[in-house]
C-alpha cells in the first residue's frame, strides 16, 4: 500500500484565504497583506505562520506548482524529491496521488470549507495639494466610502440569536465533486459548493442590514496628516482605515495618495525648485537688486552688472524640504533661479540713437571673432571632427 495516496496535501488556499480561482493579482494582494500582519519585525510570535504564509505564495505564484495542486498533490512535499529544488514538477506528487487525480480514487479530503471570515482590501484615495502645501504639509478632512463592520450583527451574518447551519449541498465540506469518463478512466474533479459557496455553511435568517456580508458600506469623515515634502505620487498610509472583509474580516490599510498641481512660478525637480526671472539687458549691464517672491516670502535677488544670458543663481535652502522614507524631514533643497536676459526688439529714434553713441563709444560698431581655443578655433576643430565623421 502506497502510503503516500492517504496523504492530505496542504491548503494553499486557505492559508492565503483566497478561492481556487483567484487571479495572481489576487493572490499577491491577500499574501502581501498577511505578510505585512505577521512579519516578525512586526510579530515576532507568528514566525512560524508568516513561513507557511510564504511558501503558499510561492506555490500559487508558480504556475506548474499551482497545478500541481489543483490536482491534489503538493509540490513542497519532500516526499517526492523537494519541489524546490527547481527539477522534476510532479517531484513531491506522489505516483498514489497521481492516480487519484487522474482515476478518481478518492484518497480523504479536499482543501475543505473556507472561513467566511476574509481579511478586507486596502483603499486608495487621491489628494489634490498646491506646492504651498506640498512645502508647508497639511491636515485634511477626507470623506471616504468603504465598507464597515455591521453594527447590528458586529460581521456575524445572521438575523438575532440564529446561527449558521451546516450545508445540506456539499454536507459542510465547501466543495462538491463530480466525475467524469475519459480515455484514461474516471476523472474526479472538485469545485466550490454552488450553494453555500465554498463556506461548508449557509445562514439561514442572515441579518437585514447586511444581508449576511458582516458588512455594510458607509460614508465616513477621517483626518490625515500629510507630512511637508510630500510629493507628486507619495502615499500616506493610514493602517486598518480601509475596506472591512467579508464576515467582519480585519480591514485593509487606506492609501492617500498626493497629485501636485503645477505651479505657476515654480518648477519642481525632488527638492529643488527652479524658476525663470527675465532681467532687461540694462539691468544685466548694470547691476540691480529686484525682489523675488519665493515659498518663504519675498527675498532680494542681487544681479551683478555684466550679468551674461543663461546664467544661473542659487539660492541655498530655499527648495522644499527634504522627506526621507522614515518620514522625518532632512534639510531642504535649492532654489535655482535662471536669468533671461530680454534684448528690446522695438526702439525709437532717440533710443537708437543712444545704443548707437554707446557702441561707438565702446568700439563696438565691428563684431570681433574670437581667436583662442574656445571660440572659432574650437568651433572649426569640430566642424572637422565631424565631417570626418560621415
Amino acid at each position: 500500500m502506497n502510503t503516500k495516496a492517504n496523504k492530505v496535501a496542504r491548503d494553499y488556499y486557505g492559508i492565503l484565504g483566497v478561492a481556487q480561482n483567484a487571479t495572481q493579482d489576487e493572490i499577491k494582494r491577500a499574501y502581501r497583506k498577511l505578510a505585512r500582519q505577521l512579519h516578525p519585525d512586526v510579530n515576532p510570535s507568528e514566525e512560524a505562520r508568516f513561513k507557511e504564509v510564504t511558501a503558499a505564495y510561492e506555490v500559487l505564484s508558480n504556475p506548474e506548482k499551482r497545478r500541481i495542486v489543483d490536482l491534489g498533490g503538493d509540490p513542497l512535499d519532500s516526499g517526492g524529491g523537494g519541489g524546490r529544488a527547481g527539477g522534476d514538477p510532479f517531484a513531491g506528487f506522489g505516483l498514489g496521488d497521481i492516480m487519484d487525480a487522474f482515476f478518481g480514487a478518492s484518497s480523504g479530503g479536499g482543501r475543505g470549507p473556507r472561513s467566511r471570515v476574509q481579511p478586507g482590501s486596502d483603499a486608495l484615495i487621491r489628494l489634490d495639494m498646491t506646492l504651498e502645501e506640498c512645502a508647508a504639509g497639511a491636515t485634511r478632512e477626507l470623506t471616504v466610502d468603504t465598507a464597515i463592520l455591521c453594527d447590528r450583527c458586529h460581521g456575524a451574518g445572521t438575523s438575532g440569536d440564529s446561527k449558521p447551519i451546516r450545508c445540506d449541498t456539499c454536507n459542510g465540506r465547501g466543495e462538491v465533486q463530480s466525475v467524469q469518463r475519459s480515455f484514461l478512466g474516471q476523472v474526479v474533479t472538485s469545485r466550490p459548493c454552488p450553494v453555500c459557496r465554498g463556506y461548508g455553511e449557509v445562514i439561514p435568517d442572515p441579518c437585514q442590514q447586511c444581508s449576511g456580508d458582516g458588512r455594510v458600506r458607509s460614508r465616513r469623515t477621517i483626518s490625515v496628516n500629510i507630512p511637508a515634502g510630500v510629493a507628486e505620487g507619495m502615499r500616506v498610509r493610514l493602517a486598518g482605515q480601509g475596506e472591512v472583509g467579508p464576515g467582519g474580516g480585519p480591514a485593509g490599510d487606506l492609501y492617500v495618495e498626493v497629485e501636485e498641481h503645477p505651479h505657476e512660478i515654480f518648477e519642481r525637480d525632488g527638492a529643488d525648485l527652479h524658476c525663470v526671472v527675465q532681467i532687461p539687458m540694462t539691468t544685466a549691464a548694470l547691476g540691480a537688486t529686484l525682489p523675488l517672491k519665493t515659498l518663504d516670502g519675498e527675498e532680494e535677488l542681487q544681479i551683478e552688472p555684466g550679468t551674461q544670458p543663461n546664467t544661473q543663481l542659487v539660492l541655498t535652502g530655499r527648495g522644499m524640504p527634504k522627506l526621507r522614507s522614515t518620514g522625518r524631514v532632512d534639510g531642504r533643497g535649492d532654489l535655482h533661479v535662471h536669468l533671461e536676459v530680454v534684448v528690446p526688439t522695438k526702439l525709437d529714434a532717440a533710443q537708437a540713437a543712444l545704443l548707437r553713441d554707446l557702441a561707438e563709444m565702446r568700439g563696438e560698431n565691428e563684431p570681433s571673432l574670437s581667436h583662442n581655443g574656445k571660440g572659432g578655433g574650437g568651433l572649426f576643430s569640430r566642424l572637422r571632427a565631424s565631417r570626418g565623421n560621415r
